[in-house]
């Protein structure tokens, strides 16, 4: 087995993903990242394995759990990174309601739990195992009420609504944070090293509930 701690990070090509592998470890996206990464980075230590996966597939995600099974034979941490923001698809002409909403809901919520679900047994396999799930600010049900925040706000009367909105999103976040212990993200750019410093400890005494960096997130 590597003496290394092994990570995996869903979602890391691009966004929050990329920066916690950053932060963490820094390397980078994807095959055509790496080498950009390497020449910022000369001096790390850390190597980065891009693994191909599909959470709306459950062939592809028993095909991750193989990889990472027989390169590293445990898992240290699984940062739980997947998400999908498509409300706008239905706008665009590029789904229907049905499909933006169920869409949603299978990445968001139904593939967020399989991952963990088929990768548990690798988590187990480590002395100090961590499993870290990340949310949104808009996945509150008792931050509705602020209206300060743009997406809380009441849109025009009349049909179609124009305003922007995101309902299919936090409500799949929302549903993701009912099934399993999520933390808070934020700036990708920021987040990175928050979720690093979680990784490091920094919040074991917050374990069980959804964290900000400057607190815990209401339900």
């Amino acid at each position: 087995m590597p003496s290394q701690d092994v990570i995996l990070v869903t979602g890391a090509n691009t966004g929050l993903g990329f920066q916690i592998i950053r932060a963490s470890a820094p390397l980078a996206k994807a095959d055509q990242a790496i080498d950009a990464a390497v020449k910022e980075f000369p001096s790390s230590r850390s190597k980065l394995f891009p693994i191909q996966v599909d959470i709306e597939d459950d062939d592809s995600i028993t095909a991750a759990f193989n990889e990472v099974q027989s390169k590293y034979g445990r898992l240290d941490t699984l940062i739980n990174n997947p998400g999908a923001q498509l409300d706008q698809q239905v706008k665009a002409s590029h789904m229907t309601v049905r499909q933006m909403w169920n869409a949603s809901w299978n990445v968001n919520t139904v593939g967020t739990h399989i991952i963990p679900s088929t990768l548990m047994p690798l988590l187990i396999q480590s002395s100090n195992s961590r499993l870290l799930f990340i949310t949104s600010g808009t996945s509150t049900l008792a931050g509705t009420e602020d209206l300060a925040v743009f997406v809380n706000k009441s849109p025009a009367k009349g049909w179609p609504k124009d305003a922007f909105s995101i309902p299919a999103y936090r409500s799949s976040k929302t549903g993701m944070n009912a099934g399993l212990v999520p933390n808070g993200a934020g700036d990708p750019a920021v987040a990175g090293d928050f979720i690093r410093s979680v990784l490091e400890g920094a919040r074991d005494a917050d374990v069980g509930k959804v964290i900000l960096r400057d607190g815990v997130q209401p339900w």
